[in-house]
């Protein structure tokens, strides 16, 4: 497993802005951090889910289709690289109405089954790093709660720094798109060398 570049994946997109962390954000700035870890934890427990599933959804196209990999190894990397993009080029207004929401562990548990994001992520990560080196019951099971904790990470430190994060990222926000670009594609280039 290219290790660097599935760490540097999993780091870059989970703590990129996206409909977890931007909530995170929205309701600890709203409501507080200590009313907020409840939504974080239900990030996480939704994720844990999306995880295993998407790892058994791969490990099926894997059985059945086992010319896939290559495939989706080259769709994995397409991915990232529009991720990239979407990020390098990316405009204000992600916050419309996160506030309105409900901020609850329920809330963020469900988010994970509508937010494209998490699921795309879920299903390049385990396609692309993951099932090719492993397939056993236990690694995927170790990796979905690695994701998971990872999810956990990034959404509550988005909640703890919120305020912080706002002002930096109003303030260097082209920059630090673009540094998170170029980690996506140096990853996206790695995994196809």
């Amino acid at each position: 497993m290219p290790l660097l570049s599935f760490l540097l994946y999993v780091t870059v997109t989970s703590f990129t802005p996206g409909p977890n962390n931007i909530m995170a954000m929205a309701f600890a700035n709203k409501y507080g951090l200590r009313k907020t870890v409840g939504f974080c934890i239900g990030v996480s427990a939704g994720f844990f889910i999306i995880m295993l599933l998407c790892s058994y959804f791969n490990l099926i196209l894997n059985s059945f289709m086992p010319k896939i990999e290559f495939g989706m190894t080259i769709l994995g990397a397409v991915y990232m690289l529009y991720l990239a993009y979407k990020i390098a080029f990316s405009k204000d207004g992600g916050q419309e109405k996160e506030e309105d929401k409900n901020n609850s562990f329920l809330a963020g548990m469900l988010l994970q089954f509508i937010n494209p994001k998490g699921i795309l992520y879920g299903i390049t990560v385990i396609a692309t790093f993951i099932l090719p080196y492993h397939d056993s019951q236990l690694s995927l099971l170790l990796f979905a709660i690695f994701l998971a904790l990872i999810g956990f990470l990034s959404t509550f430190s988005w909640s703890l720094f919120g305020s912080i994060f706002q002002k930096f990222l109003s303030k260097y926000k082209s920059q630090f798109n673009i540094v998170m670009a170029l980690l996506l594609v140096y990853s996206a280039i790695s995994i196809l060398i």
